[in-house]
């Protein structure tokens, strides 16, 4: 695989994982809980394609970023990047939000009856 092949490459996967992480903002505000299992696993399969793009980027060599077209690309996947970071980020956000504040209650509890509160009463005078 060439330099610019292995760039391309990895500006797909960056643009696919733009697309999971709009996805993420998305069912995070729509059901105000953290992601269903299979969504999970769709992150855990990018993230292993992420690993795999990054190693193969390794190998390009340093003088190929003078090259006109390889430093478009370059800024391209950097914007790109930047983009999933800023959504990742307000995504752990959500999630931390909905985290701690768990499910909401379905129903309020039922107030005590009038002879409970008057026995409760009578016992503290």
């Amino acid at each position: 695989m060439t330099p610019t092949e292995a760039l391309r490459q990895h500006q797909l996967l960056c643009d696919e994982l733009h697309q999971f992480a709009l996805e993420e903002n998305r069912f995070l505000r729509q059901h105000q809980r953290p992601l269903a299992s299979e969504l999970l696993e769709r992150k855990r399969t990018l993230l292993t394609k992420l690993d795999e793009s990054l190693s193969a980027l390794r190998t390009v060599p340093a003088g190929r970023v003078k090259e006109p077209e390889t430093r478009d690309l370059l800024e391209q996947t950097r914007a790109r990047i930047l983009q999933i970071l800023q959504l990742d980020k307000e995504n752990e956000q959500l999630l931390l939000r909905y985290s701690l504040t768990g499910p909401r209650p379905a129903a309020t509890p039922a107030s005590p009856s009038s002879a409970l509160l008057q026995k409760i009463y009578s016992r503290i005078s």
